[in-house]
């Protein structure tokens, strides 16, 4: 008998629980007792949670360790292009073999019982990061914080709340406010917590949770400071200012992303070659990613293709204001949305920035937006938009009017995944 495989057993486990999400922590409890408690013996985690920037910061932080001369376990969601990279050992992509072999022992321990697919699989990471060697755990939540899966380490050694916006209101609440609290769920009691700016509302109930808990604040604007400078990124806090290069992930909102990294870098004493390497050497695909290679780039060898997976409003006036800082290029969007996002919110800020927006569904995703939907939104903020049915048919159409466009691929992570499969 052929032994199963990672995808196999994944399938499995999506059947397990009738909900996609269901935002209780009783099932994670339930199997992680199953299996003896792994995420008590853990490497010391960073627990980080935010609606923005959260994979950014993570990378970055990963990449400081890894130029301080020490290893990380990182837990990300959702995967791109395969699941595997969710979980990284060591920071090393967790194998086939391994991986198949702690989803099957988490799927025998479930024993068919109701648990949700993110639940289950986030138990199987911190199963096989329990049994690895690391000097740290990174662990990013995948929705809020409070409920979520990733929110059952006692004592991490540090939080971090990436800047907070509206997104996720179905499950998460429509106020700032209440989002910020569902975020701040990540706080636990005498644990330092890093917080990237914020807006006032969700900054009032950050600072409200971390002094209920006794959580040492180390927030920006109070107590470190990051700006751009003449081509550098300069960082301040009580011990200092370092002038470092600025991060190789494009977008203003790096910056912020990279301040926060070095604000857990600094907490942490690791030193100047941690803070370069944090800033130098991350690497976090599909945000402002520049195509270079596979069928698409082949198809317009002469056209500057980008891909982003930005999907909510602030992402939209993030990847506009990185657009209004390139150089001047015909600009042409493809873009395909989940029906759960706020499109023209994400649409509105983009629409001054591109000349026309190329509308697709997300192939082989069940929760896309229409093609159709997409465009009406576009045309509802002025943004002169069309319909295709494939990203490769919408890039043909706007190469055949100008070979040398810039075309950016955006508005899903899951969009992002399916051109990543094939492109890079």
């Amino acid at each position: 008998m052929t032994a199963p495989t990672s995808d196999v057993i994944l399938d499995r486990m999506m059947a397990l629980h009738p909900k996609i999400i269901d935002l209780t922590l009783d099932r994670v409890w339930r199997l992680l007792e199953a299996l003896d408690n792994p995420q008590t013996k853990l490497p010391p985690v960073i627990h980080i949670a935010g609606t923005n920037g959260k994979g950014s910061t993570q990378a970055m932080i990963r990449a400081g360790l890894e130029g301080a001369g020490l290893t990380a376990h990182a837990y990300t969601s959702p995967h791109l292009a395969r699941f595997h990279e969710r979980i990284r050992l060591a920071g090393e992509l967790i194998t086939e073999e391994h991986l198949t072999q702690v989803l099957d022992e988490c799927y025998v321990a479930n024993n068919g019982i109701d648990i949700t697919y993110f639940e289950i699989t986030t138990v199987a990471a911190l199963l096989a990061f329990a049994r690895a060697q690391a000097d740290y755990t990174l662990l990013e939540v995948g929705l809020g914080g409070r409920l979520d899966a990733t929110n059952v380490i006692d004592k991490p050694a540090l939080t971090l709340i990436t800047p907070v916006s509206i997104d996720h209101e179905q499950f998460l609440g429509n106020t700032l406010a209440k989002i910020a609290a569902e975020k701040a769920g990540i706080i636990k009691r005498g644990v330092p917590v890093i917080v990237g700016p914020q807006p006032d509302e969700a900054m009032e109930v950050i600072e409200d949770t971390a002094t209920r808990l006794g959580a040492p604040l180390i927030a920006y604007g109070q107590h470190w400071h990051v700006h751009r400078e003449n081509d550098r990124l300069i960082y301040q806090d009580e011990t200092g200012l370092r002038d470092l290069p600025l991060p190789n992930l494009l977008g203003a909102h790096q910056i912020q992303n990279a301040g926060a990294a070095l604000a857990a870098l600094r907490h942490l004493n690791l030193g100047d070659a941690a803070y370069e390497a944090a800033v130098t050497d991350a690497e976090w695909p599909a945000r402002m990613q520049r195509l270079k290679t596979g069928p698409l780039v082949d198809a317009a060898p002469e056209a500057e293709l980008w891909l982003d997976g930005g999907h909510n409003a602030a992402a939209g006036q993030a990847i506009g204001d990185l657009l209004q800082g390139l150089p001047k290029r015909p600009t042409h969007l493809i873009c395909g949305m989940l029906n759960t996002k706020d499109v023209t919110g994400y649409l509105r800020p983009l629409a001054a920035q591109a000349d026309t927006l190329t509308a697709v569904s997300i192939p082989g995703e069940a929760n896309t937006l229409s093609a159709e939907d997409t465009a009406a939104a576009a045309k509802s903020v002025d943004f002169p938009a069309s319909t295709a049915e494939t990203v490769l048919d919408a890039l043909q159409a706007i190469t055949a009017q100008d070979p040398h466009a810039r075309v950016l691929i955006c508005g899903s992570l899951y969009l992002a995944g399916n051109i990543l499969r094939d492109n890079g």
